[in-house]
């Protein structure tokens, strides 16, 4: 397979088409934001044995792949590495088999600086045979490739996995907050940290590298993160499962998405939390309540009740 088209060459797409470049594949790329060597999506789609579709969403996905279809030749396959609904997926895979062409979902994790380097993680989902055949062209965008099922089955997994570093990402700025607020070193607690079982993506990089620095540049927008924690959750809806964390680890960043922005970077949620943390005033502060084990002291009704028996 040497013809690859490539859809979508935004902050991961741009870099990930580049390495197939610097690997010997000829790459047919096209982006509606003028980028790409190609005028049109069909004209990427001509004769590309491979198609990659690296777009914001699965209805993107779904329009690009059919647009694309009457280009394709019998045989190729489309390979989605955006992050879309399993469901979407499924039922995209089963229209393009209808014309001969066969579809592999491999959505990516590692954000932009393993995409430049060409060392992504991607999870894929489709049959064997598939996979075997697109295995050289996403070696050279991913270091690690793990076959999790059938089709739609990456999309399920990567969304299962930012609904972790999502509410890994909650739980790792609220612990800075609270340690902020007790007078802790942030760097001295990170390093406690992530020497034990608390370490998460959080406390090991975006802490220290965007947070603590005030960059806030890790190159994944919080709109995003907020689309594939939504995708976990359908996923659980249609299931038929009740998750309450996961319900509400989505309340929590569509709420941030609100008061910032979907374009802001997604640990910029650090300065919702941080708004919410907010000491009480003085005046509206409580004493903490006496524990259960604790006496209560008798009412003056009570001893007189007593008196008079």
């Amino acid at each position: 397979m040497d013809t690859v088209g490539f859809i979508g060459l935004g902050r991961m797409g741009q870099p990930m088409a580049a390495n197939l470049a610097r690997e010997g594949f000829t790459v047919r790329s096209f982006d509606l934001n003028g980028t790409g060597n190609c005028r049109s999506l069909a004209e990427a789609a001509r004769s590309a044995e491979v198609l990659i579709t690296m777009l914001p969403d699965g209805a993107a996905v779904r329009e690009a792949a059919l647009e694309a279809l009457p280009s394709l030749p019998p045989g190729a396959i489309v390979i989605d590495m955006s992050s879309s609904d399993p469901a979407g997926t499924r039922a995209l895979g089963t229209a393009l088999e209808a014309r001969g062409v066969l579809m592999v979902d491999a959505p990516v994790s590692g954000a932009v600086a393993k995409a430049k380097d060409g060392t992504l993680s991607i999870m894929v989902g489709g049959t064997a045979a598939a996979l075997d055949r697109v295995r050289p062209v996403l070696a050279a965008m991913g270091k690690e490739i793990f076959h999790v099922g059938p089709l739609g089955a990456g999309h399920a997994v990567k969304a299962l996995n930012n609904y972790i570093g999502a509410a890994g990402t909650l739980a790792g700025f609220e612990a800075l907050l609270i340690g902020r607020a007790f007078g802790l070193d942030p760097k001295l607690m990170l390093e406690a940290i992530n020497a034990s079982t608390g370490r998460n993506s959080a406390t090991d990089r975006k802490i220290p590298q965007q947070v603590l620095t005030g960059a806030f540049a890790s190159g994944f927008k919080m709109g995003l993160m907020t689309k594939d924690v939504g995708i976990a959750a359908e996923l659980a809806r249609g299931l038929g499962l009740e998750m309450p964390f996961l319900k509400e680890t989505l309340k929590m960043w569509r709420e941030a998405q609100k008061k910032l922005s979907a374009a802001a970077d997604h640990t910029e949620i650090y300065k919702y939390q941080q708004a919410l943390a907010k000491p009480r005033s003085s005046a509206a502060r409580r004493k903490p309540a006496p524990s259960r084990g604790a006496g209560a002291p008798r009412s003056s009704s009570r001893r007189k009740r007593r008196r008079s028996t």
